[in-house]
């Protein structure tokens, strides 16, 4: 197993932001807003938005463990969504292989 982290900068709030552009493949992830941000940040996939994700506040973290469930999916579809302009997401991530 291998991993890989990274951190997500909302922009422009209300524009998803993918994870990581690469197709490798996730056993676990975890997400976590950054104790600084302004808002509520926001998970899920490329349509993520206030009312579809999964709400993190500032300093706030969720794991998805994905293995427990058989397997794994590709990095590149889980993305994060901000209330505010440059708020962040962290992530780390148990990758196969």
């Amino acid at each position: 197993m291998r991993v890989q982290t990274g951190v997500i900068t909302v922009a422009t709030a209300g524009t998803a932001v993918v994870t990581d552009n690469t197709a490798n493949r996730v056993y676990e992830i975890t997400f976590k807003a950054l104790a600084g941000n302004s808002g509520l940040v926001y998970v899920g996939i490329s349509t993520v938005s206030a009312a579809t994700g999964f709400e993190l506040s500032p300093g706030q973290e969720k794991t998805l463990s994905l293995k427990t469930f058989g397997g794994s999916i590709p990095l590149n579809l889980f993305y994060a969504n901000a209330a505010t302009n440059s708020d962040k997401v962290s992530w780390i991530a148990i990758l196969e292989g």
